[in-house]
């Protein structure tokens, strides 16, 4: 215990000194994280006793994305959004729906063994993008105001809308569908996980900054304890939409987006701290991933499973999108740029866990191919982030002529 306590303290203090440099590089901070975990996991040096089950991954990894969430919605620039709202309104209500389809369609033919059901569950696992895995985009100020807003919505309530999606195809594929059908059970499930998602978000915050409001005026709060409330408060959200069966990621992004309005003379002081405190979690997530997961599916890959991975990230992802921003001003690069960096993260992890712990027949087939993805998003879009970020800004402003979208 105190081996492995000693080797992430030890890691986290020298990340933490050379990040700066490491975000000027082609490098992502996710690629060095998975690449220590595997490094000191069991086919590497084998330095570290950790074993992490599926639930202990399942609920890092949810904390994470949650505490991510509402710190990239409360920063979100709303002027910006609500000048281009309708690039993430495409991509949520044209572009996810056409990935889920694409996927469903180009799965059918590459797994011919999993029924069609099992075949739906993959695409939509597959279907969200990663918050975490994107800030390397959407924090990136040489990016187009537009594609860096749009990108950071979609990612926040993608894995929200895919979550009652998921428990429908769950549900048919577990034939625990019900005398009610699948119709009206996907009606009841996105009205249950949307609703009561977007509910506990926007009351939990509306009490809270009402509560901060008062401490800040008073002077209540301490150079201390002003680090704690949006760490709390996002936990919060994400923790009472999931007990009373609501969706926590949308309940953590609506309650981010809210806090941002409400809190916007004051939210500098509150988000410095979330921010650090959600970039730790993210190393450590993606340190026990490298050493917990990524070590034992090495080997395991199926050529179909790799393909499908290469195809979900390019192909699957980019052609719905590049459709979904017809009639937008925005050029091709644009187009190809908010299509690619759509990286597949720790949404879709949980979604493994989830259909892990449901017993399929094919389970662990959907979880590798999930996890065939994740390692290559890792790579590919933590490698091709900064090139592509600064090259494309630099070119959208010669394509504005000076001004900006």
């Amino acid at each position: 215990m105190y081996l492995d306590l000693v080797i992430f303290a030890v890691f986290i203090l020298i990340y933490s000194a050379v990040a700066g440099a490491v975000e000027r590089t082609w490098i992502s901070g996710a690629i060095i994280f998975t690449a220590f975990g595997l490094l000191i996991g069991p086919v590497g040096l084998g330095l570290i006793s950790l074993e992490a089950d599926r639930e202990a991954i399942k609920t890092l990894a949810e904390l994470t994305l949650a505490l991510v969430l509402f710190a990239d919605a409360a920063g979100a620039d709303m002027g910006v959004l609500k000048k281009f709202q309708r690039l993430p309104v495409r991509l949520l209500l044209v572009g996810l729906p056409l990935t889920i389809l694409l996927g469903f369609g180009i799965g059918a033919l590459l797994f011919q063994k999993l029924s069609l059901v099992e075949v739906a569950l993959l695409a939509t696992m597959l279907a969200p993008t990663d918050a975490a895995l994107g800030k390397a985009v959407v924090t990136n100020d040489k990016v187009p105001n537009a594609a860096r807003q749009g990108l950071n919505v979609e990612s926040g309530l993608n894995d929200g809308i895919c979550v009652p999606i998921l428990f429908v195809f769950l549900a048919l594929a577990t034939g625990k569908a019900g005398e009610e059908g699948p119709w009206l059970l996907a009606v009841k499930l996105v009205a249950e996980e949307i609703g009561i998602g977007l509910a506990v978000g926007l009351l939990l915050t509306g009490l809270a900054v009402t509560l901060l409001k008062v401490a800040w005026r008073r002077k209540w709060l301490t150079e201390t304890w002003i680090q704690i409330p949006i760490v709390a408060l996002a936990l919060a959200c994400f923790a009472g939409a999931q007990f009373i069966e609501g969706s926590g990621f949308i309940a953590a992004f609506s309650g981010g987006l809210l806090f941002g309005v409400l809190a916007s003379d004051q939210r500098e002081e509150f988000l410095r701290a979330a921010e650090g405190t959600g970039d730790t979690m993210s190393l450590i997530t993606w340190v026990i991933f490298g050493a917990a997961v990524v070590s034992k599916a090495i080997g395991n890959f199926s050529w179909i499973m790799i393909l499908y991975s290469i195809l979900s990230l390019t192909l699957i992802r980019m052609l719905p999108v590049f459709f979904s921003l017809t009639g937008l001003r925005t050029n091709t690069e644009g187009k190809l740029f908010i299509g690619w960096f759509g990286p597949r993260g720790l949404a879709s992890v949980v979604f493994a866990v989830i259909v892990l712990n449901a017993n399929l027949p094919n389970g662990g087939v959907l979880a590798m191919t999930v996890v065939c993805t994740v390692i290559l998003s890792i790579i590919l879009h933590g490698t091709s982030a900064n090139p592509w970020a600064r090259g494309f800004g630099e070119r959208w402003q010669k394509w504005q002529g000076g001004g900006e979208e």
